[in-house]
């Protein structure tokens, strides 16, 4: 059987699982599966980037989606009464102090020559910008958080349609990749790990407890959309008559339109990303990125800059995944840094890169929607297997309470099977890379 037949019936088997999910389910289901699976098919890209492309064993995934969520807020709100007025400026101008301060004390740790003076020098430069930093950075949060906090009590964002926010969102994550890895990007793979797994639980736990950015754990709430909203289209004369010619309620048919938009826009991104990561790949820079990966050492004998590279494949794919993080934030309508959690954010990427195939972009789009499905569907399945297991079993038997309450855990279980299964019989993906 060649590749393109393979790889064909891969995908005709996910579209069917999708399309026999919306017949005995229902069709909501079936989109919502399939969005969710585009945006995790672009986020398994982002981390194909790094790990298929390059060997980086990036662990903060969950960090970049989020500040992709965040960038929607931060472009597509608008902006609170009030709020700049009564601290704006004052903010801005401490986090500016704030990075002075830092790169002050970089410049001496590199001027100055060792010894106390410049320990000192150093010292000194970190607590007076400090206490200086916290002098105008607290009573500005103050005022600002101070503002409706019921509904608001946060800076607010710019105002502009929602489909800026999705390039936005992958700025703001390179953004902060490039810091990260002008730091991190020296470590060896093990140690690489846990610093971008610990940053992303810093950015996580400054989303929840700065309320002037984003409202921390109250969440923001009604986001621009740039579908239709369902009521509006419930009360349009001719979109309902066209759901009635169709067989459909006006409640049935909006709700499955709005997704259908969302699906079209979300396709496309994806078909861009993925045509411009497999330029990259047979590109002789994706050439260059597999020998970096397969061996660093005879790379930089060749005079590659090995590190320059990482650091530009780190920015590209975390720019990736702010973006599907921006994508995923508009179509939920809402910002919730609660809901982040390296199980779903990290973890399951994981799973969908290794299982679709490490260095293969469409083994990495064919493991986002099948892992996702997976993900969705085990827990009702596992439900319908285990009340069938149990029928014929009295109630209160400790059995039967026990499979019951057991199905809960079964989409871990899943995911780990899953995992034993390809790693044993096809230990490099579904589609591996050639």
């Amino acid at each position: 059987m060649s590749d393109s037949v393979r790889n064909t019936i891969y995908f005709a088997g996910v579209a069917l699982l999708i399309i026999i999910t919306g017949f005995v389910q229902s069709w909501n289901t079936a989109l919502f599966i399939l969005n969710f699976g585009l945006i995790s098919a672009i986020m398994a890209l982002g981390v194909n980037l790094q790990w298929g492309f390059a060997g980086l064993f990036n662990v903060g995934i969950m960090g970049f989606v989020a500040l992709g969520g965040l960038a929607t807020v931060l472009v597509s709100m608008p902006a609170t009464p009030g709020a700049w007025q009564a601290g704006g400026a004052p903010v801005i101008g401490a986090l500016m102090l704030g990075a002075a301060t830092v790169v002050a004390a970089v410049i001496l740790m590199t001027k100055m020559k060792a010894g106390k003076l410049r320990s000192f020098s150093v010292f000194g430069v970190l607590v007076v910008g400090f206490f200086v930093y916290r002098g105008l950075f607290d009573p500005a949060v103050g005022l600002i958080e101070d503002i409706d906090p019921a509904a608001t009590g946060y800076l607010g964002g710019l105002g502009l349609p929602i489909l800026f926010a999705w390039p936005a969102g992958g700025l703001l994550a390179a953004a902060v990749a490039w810091l990260i890895g002008k730091t991190a990007l020296g470590l060896r793979s093990d140690y690489l790990a846990i610093a971008t797994l610990g940053i992303s639980e810093i950015i996580i736990a400054v989303m929840k407890n700065e309320d002037w950015l984003g409202r921390g754990v109250k969440n923001v709430v009604g986001l621009p959309r740039p579908a239709p909203y369902e009521v509006d289209l419930q009360s349009n004369t001719a979109f309902i008559e066209r759901a009635n010619g169709l067989g459909l309620d006006a409640v049935t048919a909006s709700t499955l339109w709005v997704k259908l938009i969302y699906a079209g826009l979300f396709t496309v991104v994806l078909v861009i990303l993925f045509v411009m990561a497999q330029r990259a790949l047979h590109s002789p820079w994706g050439r260059m990125m597999r020998a970096i990966r397969d061996n660093e050492f005879a790379a930089e004998a060749m005079g590659k800059n090995v590190t320059a590279r990482h650091l530009q494949i780190f920015v590209l794919g975390s720019a990736v995944c702010g973006i599907a993080g921006a994508m995923m934030t508009t179509l939920d309508g809402q910002l919730t840094p609660g809901t982040y959690q390296p199980l779903r954010f990290t973890f399951l990427i994981w799973v969908m890169v290794i299982v679709g195939g490490s260095g293969s972009n469409l083994g990495s789009v064919l493991g986002g929607f099948l892992i996702w499905w997976l993900w969705v569907m085990v827990e009702p399945m596992g439900s319908v297997l285990m009340n069938f297991v149990t029928y014929g079993m009295t109630d209160g038997y400790w059995l039967k309470d026990h499979l019951l309450e057991s199905v809960a855990h079964m989409r871990l279980l899943t995911m780990g099977l899953v995992l034993l299964l390809v790693l044993r019989f096809s230990p490099r993906g579904l589609i591996p890379e050639k």
